[in-house]
């Protein structure tokens, strides 16, 4: 009786439906399916795998360091494992969703993965100061919020640097963004044969035109451990993983007034003596006021909104 082949190392880079793309530590890459019929893979996994012809069978998932997903109440959509950070892109026009930001933002905290904000189109000077000063409440919670410029390039130069760069270096960065943000022109700066690399894993997969609608690991610099991961479906983002009374403790402003509230099991909706009900700025001042170290109405909306959406889950 022939011996099974040995299990061999690798890192999921792609995957349309049941079929993954997996790249070896000497650079190989196959087509692997899963033992099973549930595929329980995503991009950013590290796995054995066992070679069956021309292609391979996973055999273990090794245990992740985390897991970047999105949970409505019909299923549970999961973006990366593995992660640094998370790059969340958006862009001075088309006006972003702050409850798609918050909600993408609370998905990172939950899951112990820093979130990076880069607003894009900083070249359009007058919707750019009118988005940066909407985002002046997350730069006082402290998150890193980074302006950008980034536009098509028609030259073969080498885009200039940027503060990103730094930020991304040795780290495997997943990049979010909804459409018009300009997620696409930063991963084509990044890596520039990007296009070509999906096409690559589109004929693999047998994925044609739908390769789109696909989570892909690019090399920015191997040698370094550089790494971005472009993934869609960033409009719906559901949080239905994530219970109401654990809410305030994910979003910073909430959380910094918390623990002074009369209640330690308080809502922060209705209690006498909420410390956050107390710091919320008067929903007439339009402009946050960063001075005043408080919420802004804005965010305590979201935070009302998203509980009673949380409270309301079916099981």
């Amino acid at each position: 009786m022939a011996a099974s082949p040995p299990l061999e190392k690798g890192l999921v880079i792609a995957g349309h439906g049941r079929h993954v793309w997996v790249e070896t530590p000497d650079g190989r890459r196959l087509i692997c399916h899963p033992r099973g019929k549930k595929s329980q893979t995503v991009v950013g996994d590290q796995v054995l795998w066992q070679a069956t012809q021309d292609e391979g069978t996973i055999e273990k998932v090794e245990p992740r360091r985390n897991l970047f997903y999105r949970q409505d109440e019909i299923r549970t959509k999961s973006f990366a494992a593995n992660l640094d950070q998370v790059l969340i892109l958006i862009a001075a026009e088309p006006e972003f969703s702050e409850s798609q930001l918050t909600r993408a933002l609370i998905a990172a905290e939950a899951a112990h993965i820093r979130p990076l904000i880069a607003l894009n189109k900083s070249d359009l000077t007058l919707p750019f100061a009118r988005t940066w000063a909407r985002l002046a409440a997350y730069r006082t919670m402290g998150y890193t919020v980074l302006p950008m410029a980034l536009k098509p390039r028609d030259t073969a130069a080498p885009p200039p640097e940027h503060p990103l760069d730094a930020l991304l270096e040795g780290k495997t960065t997943l990049v979010l963004g909804p459409s018009g943000s300009g997620k696409s022109t930063l991963i084509n700066r990044l890596i520039p044969d990007a296009q070509v690399l999906t096409n690559a894993i589109s004929t693999a997969l047998n994925s044609g035109k739908h390769t789109t609608t696909s989570t892909t690991l690019y090399w920015v610099d191997k040698s370094r451990g550089t790494a971005v991961i472009d993934s869609p479906g960033f409009q719906e983002f559901g949080l239905h993983h994530i219970e109401p009374q654990h809410l305030a403790s994910l979003m910073p402003d909430i959380k910094a007034h918390a623990s002074d509230c009369r209640f330690y099991n308080c809502s922060h909706l209705h209690e006498p003596g909420c410390t956050v009900m107390a710091a919320v700025q008067p929903q007439s001042e339009a402009v946050y006021d960063p001075s005043a170290h408080g919420i802004s109405a804005t965010r305590y909306k979201l935070y009302s909104e998203l509980f009673a959406e949380l409270g309301q889950r079916r099981y």
